[in-house]
C-alpha cells in the first residue's frame, strides 16, 4: 500500500522501491560518483575518536558506516529516520557493533532524546523540506548539542538559479523539488546565527553547487570570562 506524503511536493519522501534498494539508486543515480565524493565529505567533517554523533535522516546507515570507522570505543552514531524500511537496513549494517544505534522517528517534529550530541549531522534532506520546517529541524538540531558542538549539513549549495548555466539548471529543475529551489536562494549562515550559531566552515564540491556547512556554537565559558 503506498503511503501518501507528508509534504506533496518533497523530493526526499521515498516510494518504497527506492527505499529498499536506496544505495544502489544513488550510485547509479551519480554515475558512481557518490562513493568517493561522501567518502571525502565524511572526512571534511573532522570527527574526533570519541565524538556521539546524532544522524538525522540516516537512511540505511551508509553514512554512519564511514562515521564509525573514525571513532574509537567510547564514540557513537545514533540514526534516526522515519522510515522502517531504512531502519531495518540500518540495524542489519551494524548488528555487530554496538557504537550505532537507530531511532525510527520524525525529525521535521520537535523530539527530546535526553542527550547531548558532540556533532549533528544531515545529509541532504533538509532542502526537501518546506522553510518552516526546516526552522523545527534546526532547532531539533541545536537542542540536542553540547556546548562547543557543531550542526554539520551537507546539502546543496546557495547559488541563484537564473544565473547558472542553462544546462545544469535544466537538470536541477528536473531532479529536484520545488523546496530545493528555495533552499539554494537562501543565506543560511545567516538564518543559523538566529538560532545560536556563531562559527562556520564549509567544504564545497561539484562546482560548489554541493556544501558541507558545519555550524558551531559557543563552548563552554572559561574561568574569569
Amino acid at each position: 500500500m503506498k503511503r501518501e506524503k507528508i509534504y506533496p511536493d518533497s523530493g526526499v519522501e521515498l516510494s518504497p522501491f527506492v527505499l529498499k534498494n536506496y544505495d544502489k539508486v544513488i550510485n547509479t543515480a551519480s554515475f558512481g560518483l557518490y562513493k568517493g565524493f561522501i567518502h571525502k565529505a565524511i572526512r571534511h567533517m573532522e570527527i574526533r575518536p570519541d565524538d556521539d554523533i546524532l544522524d538525522l535522516g540516516c537512511g540505511t546507515g551508509r553514512n554512519a558506516e564511514l562515521m564509525l570507522a573514525y571513532l574509537n570505543e567510547k564514540g557513537s552514531v545514533t540514526g534516526m529516520d522515519l522510515s522502517e524500511i531504512m531502519g531495518d537496513q540500518f540495524n542489519e549494517r551494524f548488528k555487530d557493533d554496538k557504537r550505532a544505534t537507530f531511532i525510527q522517528s520524525r525529525i521535521d517534529e520537535e523530539f527530546d532524546l535526553n542527550k547531548k550530541f558532540d556533532k549533528v549531522f544531515i545529509s541532504f534532506v533538509i532542502h526537501g523540506f518546506p522553510h518552516e520546517v526546516r526552522k523545527t529541524v534546526i532547532e531539533n538540531a541545536r537542542n540536542h548539542l553540547k556546548p562547543g558542538g557543531a550542526f554539520i549539513i551537507l546539502d546543496f549549495g546557495e547559488f541563484k538559479l537564473n544565473e547558472i548555466p542553462a544546462f545544469h539548471r535544466f537538470v536541477f529543475k528536473t531532479i529536484e523539488c520545488k523546496y530545493a529551489f528555495d533552499y539554494v536562494e537562501r543565506d543560511w549562515k545567516e538564518i543559523l546565527k538566529t538560532f545560536g550559531f556563531d562559527d562556520f566552515n564549509e567544504d564545497f564540491y561539484f562546482k560548489k553547487y554541493v556544501r558541507l556547512l558545519k555550524a558551531n556554537i559557543p563552548g563552554p565559558k572559561k574561568p574569569g570570562n
